[in-house]
């Protein structure tokens, strides 16, 4: 007799959950081999994506150095500007001549004309500023700056040096007669009648010995053997 017992309902529920479970596996097992297939591709993609990420940045990096260059090349040129606008929106300086000296670390000038005491820049030694020297004022009459003497002037000739050594008496053009006070340079020097002096005329002061003009032309003249 052959087999022909009809399966209990437990045993077909069993096998078809196990074929459930085949046909399952089966698909996951089709899906991770579908994504092991793409993995290489997904790889080269997201390196192409992080090559293409770091050219951007280094170009981004660049542009940007650049631009800082160029804003700070602006701000410098901007900078000259203004100090260009600056001092050409300054008022002129005036020019001076020391006269005198005070105590109090200010100097007397001679300026425009007008005789006046001012102030010195804390950076000038008032030690060291001698009358005749020539100084710039801001505009508020303020000595900025110490110049050497002018080397102009009007060439007199001595008649005397006065008692007190500070002043002499000098002969100008058409024989004018006019006492004038040595500038501190040459005070102390052996000053003697018929001596050529430097006179700025505008303070009055004599700045300068000259070489006498006869003792030249005797040198001149002597001949070597």
């Amino acid at each position: 007799m052959g087999d022909d017992r009809v399966p209990e309902p437990a045993e077909h529920d069993t096998a078809a959950a196990l074929e459930a479970q085949i046909s399952t596996l089966s698909d996951e097992i089709a899906h991770l081999r579908l994504r092991l297939a793409d993995g290489p591709k997904r790889v080269r993609s997201l390196e192409e994506r992080l090559l293409e990420t770091k050219g951007q940045l280094a170009q981004a990096v660049g542009q940007n150095e650049k631009l800082s260059y160029t804003l700070r090349e602006a701000r410098e040129h901007i900078a000259t500007l203004r100090d260009e606008v600056d001092k050409l929106s300054q008022p002129p300086s005036a020019y001076g001549v020391v006269v005198g000296k005070n105590d109090d670390n200010t100097i007397d000038v001679l300026t425009s004309g007008r005789k006046m005491r001012v102030t010195l820049h804390p950076d000038i030694d008032h030690e060291l500023l001698d009358r005749g020297a020539e100084v710039v004022l801001n505009e508020s009459l303020n000595v900025v700056l110490a110049r050497t003497p002018d080397v102009g002037g009007e060439v007199v000739t001595v008649r005397q040096v006065l008692d007190d050594g500070v002043r002499a008496l000098v002969v100008g053009r058409a024989d004018e007669e006019r006492v004038c006070e040595l500038a501190d340079a040459i005070r102390g020097t052996l000053i003697r009648a018929g001596d050529h002096l430097r006179l700025d005329t505008r303070s009055n002061l004599l700045l300068e010995k000259l070489a006498r003009p006869e003792v030249e032309d005797l040198l001149l003249e002597e001949v070597p053997d």
